[in-house]
């Protein structure tokens, strides 16, 4: 991207308009009232004068290349406008005429057309459909929002790039009203040139953005929001993404749940993760906890002190932390004892800490009870709430003690507080302020655990030599055999198990096992054997084999299926059931999910995805964050998970889904019976589903 587009020292405006309420005139009226100091040109044939500008009939009289136009004139107009500006050598173009893609196939190939042209000859654009750009440190303002004469701007270190022209001004206007300023501003619209990961990537580069917010509604180039995500990061400027509509499911597979369980949220979900980039799951959440961004602050171990003078704001904050997963401190004995001296007698020194009623007119427990909790160890963050304050409460004291505490120490503090006069009074002293406790404790959970993931990236995990796999030709669902002989190909530990034609061959499999035995109908037009019957457990005897057996291939004959088989194999009886699963992501290639298994997967849904390839640190720290991870070493009379052999095995398929990409649709192993720690995994269950040999030539 040329660095033109948002450093122009000249924009011509293609359609001006005297009228600064018109689309033509918007940016004219904002580059003027905004201080940029560089030449706009306004073009317009039916008038000489533009909102006290010299206004030019054609491109071409002003008599030299500007540094990027504007178009602001609708339909063909708009596609000859870009097309003299690309024959003229202008380097950026904004469009901000609509009736292209977004209308249907013909405008989609007019917009493609257009875009070719443009490239082609050296001219990059911004939309169409595109509500436009601004830069508010120097005001290149080539965007038509109303936003701006509602919300006057401000420098900042934050940018917005955003597909959606609205979801570029809400979070500006919320991020102005919390005081803070914000440099650009890029609504992209169509992304048919220069998109939201391309604009990301350039003002990443920037040293004085410390957050960009991120808005999409598809993505098409990951890997240049990934680009993105690795200049911001290194750094230390954060990247927060919230994604709007409706999940499009990526390669979901017809014979398994996995593909539809993952669809392209969840892989987006696992890209995200990878890159460091913290995804939102609402407007308010994409901006809540801006201030935080702001002050480079280091989070160590994320645990919290909740300090107040009402043991509710303590008790409410608790509550919070626990809901997020904030941890907080426990205080050592020595700072326990020194708080006990520091607070009046009926004060308990714990976390949180109540500092009572005895907090008005007492104007120097504040700061000792700080200076107490700034050698403790334990105490990363801290959060003050003030649910009341009036005579009596030195508020501009208490908000200049906790700044110099919070800049002296580099720990992220943030202020709880009902009342707009306390908030401001510590917000002027640069601490992030919040209405509720609640806010305050999901801001400091965001801020600590992005840092957490910026700071933590794994490094890429290389794939593993493997021998060549025969995967059979065609494209279809492979039955339960030939799926988990892929697999044990790849290296997956599957349960031992025999395939056989009728009840006279299950009974001869049966002898040759530990009993008890499962049989299983086991036919490729059939994935799904619980759902129609086909599945007998916990059998002991040669007649409960056969008759099992002769169930199944009856069932077979009802349903229509030709060439059904019975499989048998041993009962085995994990600790836990896990599943493993894998989707081909069209736009970010293999996802394997993982997480609680048996038949209320779909229900429960307690799984997490991650891009492929990746290590056993990645599956094992995955892992954690399921619902169910408290059961993982142990409860009851209930050995640990061997989880090792778990992410070996989760590892192994991820490896195997890079290694195949072109063949493989899903795969859905479920259950993984996962054993006592030390003693295995096996892989029970599984669906395979393939796609045409050659299918992207």
């Amino acid at each position: 991207m040329n660095s033109s587009l948002l450093q122009p020292a000249s924009v011509a405006v293609i359609g001006a308009s005297d009228n600064p309420n018109k689309v033509g005139g918007r940016p004219i009226h904002y580059m003027t009232k905004f201080g940029f100091t560089g030449e706009v040109f306004p073009v317009n044939p039916a008038r000489t004068e533009i909102q006290g500008r010299r206004a030019y009939p054609t491109l071409d009289s002003i008599g030299r290349v500007p540094d990027a136009a504007i178009i602001a004139v609708a339909g063909d107009d708009a596609v000859r406008a870009v097309k003299e500006c690309a024959d003229a050598g202008i380097a950026n173009a904004v469009v901000m005429a609509s009736g292209f893609a977004e209308t249907g196939d013909e405008g989609r190939a007019a917009q493609q057309r257009m875009v070719e042209y443009a490239n082609a000859r050296g001219m990059r654009i911004i939309g169409p459909n595109a509500q436009g750009i601004a830069n508010f440190s120097n005001g290149a303002v080539l965007n038509f929002s109303t936003m701006f004469m509602e919300v006057e701007p401000e420098d900042g270190p934050i940018a917005i790039v955003s597909q959606s022209g609205a979801a570029s001004v809400m979070p500006y206007a919320l991020l102005r009203e919390m005081g803070l300023g914000v440099r650009y501003l890029c609504a992209t619209g169509n992304d048919a040139d220069m998109d939201v990961p391309e604009l990301t990537r350039a003002i990443a580069a920037d040293p004085a953005i410390k957050l960009i917010l991120v808005y999409i509604e598809s993505l098409v180039r990951p890997e240049m929001l990934a680009e993105a995500a690795e200049i911001a990061r290194s750094r230390g400027a954060g990247i927060v993404l919230l994604k709007g509509g409706s999940s499009q499911k990526g390669a979901a597979a017809a014979a398994s749940h996995t593909g539809a369980m993952i669809g392209h949220d969840g892989a987006l979900d696992a890209f995200l993760a990878r890159c460091g980039i913290w995804r939102a799951n609402s407007l308010q959440e994409m901006v809540t906890a801006a201030p935080l961004y702001l002050r480079d602050a280091k989070c160590g171990e994320r645990r919290t002190v909740v300090l107040s003078h009402s043991g509710a704001v303590g008790v409410m904050s608790a509550d919070a932390a626990e809901q997020v997963g904030l941890p907080l401190a426990e205080l050592a004995a020595q700072t326990r004892e020194r708080l006990r001296d520091a607070l009046p007698g009926f004060a308990t020194p714990s976390n949180p800490l109540d500092l009572t009623a005895a907090l008005m007119g007492n104007d120097g427990m504040f700061p000792r009870v700080l200076d107490i909790l700034a050698q403790e160890e334990q105490a990363d963050m801290l959060m003050v709430g003030i649910p009341v304050a009036g005579p009596g409460y030195d508020v501009p004291a208490l908000a200049k003690a906790t700044a110099e505490f919070a800049r002296e120490y580099s720990k992220p503090v943030a202020l709880s507080a009902p009342q707009q006069s306390v908030r401001q009074a510590f917000q002027a002293h640069g601490i992030p302020v919040f209405r509720t406790e609640s806010d305050a404790v999901k801001a400091l959970h965001q801020y600590a655990t992005h840092q957490a993931m910026m700071d933590g990236r794994p490094e890429v995990h290389r794939q593993a030599e493997a021998p060549d796999i025969r995967i059979p030709g065609g494209a279809g669902t492979l039955g339960e055999a030939e799926s988990l002989s892929l697999l044990r190909q790849a290296g997956i530990p599957v349960i031992s198990h025999a395939v056989c034609a009728d009840e006279n061959e299950a009974e001869a499999a049966f002898l040759n096992f530990d009993r008890p035995v499962v049989v299983k109908g086991c036919a490729a037009d059939v994935p799904h054997k619980s759902e129609h019957g086909l599945v007998h457990l916990n059998l002991k005897t040669s007649q409960d084999v056969r008759r099992a057996a002769r169930a199944c291939l009856g069932a077979f004959e009802a349903m229509g299926c030709r060439g059904g088989k019975v499989l048998v194999a041993p009962m085995v009886r994990g600790v836990h059931e896990l599943m493993l699963g894998v989707s081909i992501d069209p736009v970010f290639g293999p996802v394997v999910m993982l997480g609680e298994g048996g038949t209320l997967v779909e229900v429960r849904r307690d799984v997490i995805s991650l891009l492929a390839p990746f290590s056993a640190d990645e599956v094992l720290e995955g892992l954690q964050r399921l619902r169910i991870a408290p059961l993982f070493d142990g409860y009851r009379d209930r050995p640990a998970l061997d989880l090792a052999a778990f992410a070996d095995a989760a590892v192994k398929l991820g490896d195997f889904a890079c290694r195949y990409r072109e063949r493989i649709r899903s795969i859905d192993i479920n259950p993984v019976m996962v054993l006592a720690r030390g003693e295995g995994v096996l892989a029970v269950d599984a669906v395979v589903e393939l796609d045409e040999e050659n299918k992207h030539e």
